[in-house]
């Protein structure tokens, strides 16, 4: 593709995907949704109007990086510390269980692989699409039900926020272990490594910013300072220490949330997200989607990748809330709170695609899960707290 054409292609991809993206609002379903269907519609699955260049995958990389930045930003360490081990102990098991029963799923359906295999990576790698827990669509449906603040809603959020963390971390080691020069201590020397080098950087950095955070408030610099604080530690992470890099790029967000204009941040490197970088990266998933080869069996592995995604979740967090005495409506409130999936599950899908752990054709069952997850996930909590008082402080 020539330069020309690349900026013909931009135009479509940002007019389709907000286009869309309208829609799903108006439908009370993510924006998300509505520019991945974007992308299938002008991709080669349906009309063929765009195709994927090396430009468009350079600008769907910055994406993601700039998405797991703000997300973060978005963090609060106050309430993640302040729910301790109870949202550890759930978000454990809503890894643990999820990745079991995905690896197990892909396995029944393509026979089980001796460790170490291709299709073994491929099989793991299935069951760590379904380790993420979208933390914004459970946050907005706890909010508009009025329950965010409560017990059971702090508990969720704080669960669904290590949850993603605990995820990646997974990501890091299921890719690590993929390559056929490293082994299971070179993974965690390096996890290890780059974890000491986010304390020592992000110690540095924190009080660099907040010197100038309260010399320079609301300055433009800040958020630029940031950004590149961002893109450096999503180079260090991959190039220094054979991580991924939108765990070097969450880092970041994590080392800059606690400052008083840590807001004023993700609204400005917002904005660069929403106008261009994100809808690129939401698109280019639907881009990269294919229905050639989409088999019966791939439409019944489709079905069940759904369900498994959604039950397991359910069993694993509801299960562990209701060891730790909470009621059986409370514990299924967890449960079904951290089912739903969203931008961090096609983060780790998009990764898996560029590692080629995944096949392209995998994407269809991404995307079916995100849509049923976010709409399911709304209405039950809903019929969960019917008839019980809001809580005061939401």
């Amino acid at each position: 593709m020539d330069r020309i054409a690349f900026f013909r292609d931009l135009s479509i991809i940002i007019v389709c995907s907000k286009l869309f993206g309208l829609v799903a609002q108006k439908l009370k379903a993510p924006q998300v949704v509505g520019e991945i269907v974007a992308g299938l519609i002008i991709g080669p699955a349906c009309f063929g109007f765009v195709g994927n260049s090396d430009y468009l995958l350079l600008l769907a990389e910055i994406g993601v990086v700039m998405l797991m930045f703000g997300a973060g930003l978005g963090t609060n360490m106050r309430d993640l510390l302040k729910t301790g081990p109870k949202a550890f102990l759930i978000a454990c098991a809503g890894v643990f269980v999820p990745l079991v029963g995905g690896t197990l799923l892909y396995s029944c359906f393509y026979g089980f692989s001796s460790i170490g295999s291709e299709e073994f990576y491929r099989a793991i790698f299935i069951g760590t699409i379904m380790t993420a827990t979208s933390v914004g669509i459970t946050v907005q449906a706890l909010k508009e039900l009025g329950r965010l603040k409560g017990a059971t809603g702090t508990l969720i959020t704080s669960a669904a926020i290590i949850d993603d963390i605990i995820g990646i971390i997974v990501l890091t080691f299921v890719i690590g272990m993929k390559n056929p020069e490293s082994n299971l201590a070179d993974v965690v020397l390096h996890t290890a490594l780059f974890i000491v080098f986010s304390f020592g950087i992000g110690f540095l950095t924190y009080y660099i910013f907040k010197y100038i955070d309260r010399k320079y408030p609301h300055q433009r610099r800040i958020p630029i300072l940031g950004l590149a604080l961002c893109m450096f530690m999503a180079f260090a992470a991959e190039e220094f220490f054979g991580i991924a890099d939108i765990t070097g790029a969450y880092v970041a967000g994590l080392i800059l949330c606690s400052l008083k204009d840590s807001e004023y941040i993700a609204r400005k490197v917002d904005i660069n997200s929403y106008m261009i970088f994100g809808p690129v990266f939401f698109a280019s998933i639907g881009l990269n989607t294919t229905f050639k080869g989409f088999t019966p069996s791939l439409l019944v592995f489709s079905v069940f990748f759904v369900l498994t995604a959604l039950l397991t979740k359910i069993i694993g967090c509801g299960l562990t809330a209701r060891l730790m005495s909470f009621n059986m409506k409370d514990s299924l409130k967890v449960g079904v709170g951290m089912m739903t999936r969203g931008e961090v599950a096609l983060i780790v899908a998009k990764k898996g695609l560029s590692e080629n752990m995944l096949d392209p054709k995998y994407f269809a069952s991404v995307i079916l899960l995100i849509i049923i997850s976010s709409i399911l996930t709304p209405i039950i909590l809903k019929m969960l707290y019917k008839n019980e008082k809001e809580d005061e402080s939401s």
